[in-house]
């Protein structure tokens, strides 16, 4: 059965290596549905957090292919409830929609949305959550003349307490004692 998993790969920080790690998937014919990149707590070391719905064995998979990868650090999947994730949406609303108080205001305020810039000719919205949250807001807003929308990838943080750099010594224990 096809579940959504996320995968997170900590990497060394060079060139082409997202081409690499893009691959894997597109190889195996796997949609990334959505992909953030970004330094993590150790220096040097980046993690990619990927987004994919696709059936456990061939996830496992891949995590074994992608730590094949030379700079790829480590691998590790999970499910939605070992996490803690978020995304981020931007929306550019015509600024006049939400003159005196109007029912486009009432929908930002509800949604517990952020006004980032009032400009004469348009607004912009930030709204953080799970994409259904963020995707209700763009729905309600909708009829009020979105100018602009965007959507950033999952970002996500486990909620085992396993540590990067404990993960990181274990390595080179094992690497050490090979």
């Amino acid at each position: 059965m096809k579940t959504q998993f996320t995968i997170s790969v900590l990497t060394e920080n060079h060139i082409g290596l997202l081409n690499r790690v893009s691959i894997i998937f597109t190889r195996r014919r796997i949609n990334i549905e959505s992909i953030a990149v970004s330094e993590s707590e150790v220096k040097g070391i980046h993690r990619y957090t990927i987004v994919i719905t696709e059936e456990e064995e061939l996830v496992k998979k891949v995590i074994k292919q992608l730590e094949k990868q030379i700079d790829v650090v480590g691998a590790f999947y999970y499910n939605n409830d070992e996490l803690v994730y978020q995304e981020i949406a931007l929306y550019k609303i015509p600024t006049n929609v939400l003159v005196a108080g109007g029912k486009a205001e009432q929908i930002v305020r509800h949604h517990n949305a952020r006004f980032l810039a009032v400009e004469p000719e348009f607004s912009i919205i930030e709204k953080t959550g799970h994409k259904e949250e963020t995707q209700v807001l763009f729905n309600e807003l909708e009829p009020y003349g979105i100018l602009e929308f965007v959507r950033s990838g999952r970002v996500a943080i486990t909620k085992p307490m396993k540590q990067l750099k404990e993960y990181l010594k274990e390595l080179e224990i094992t690497s050490l004692n090979n």
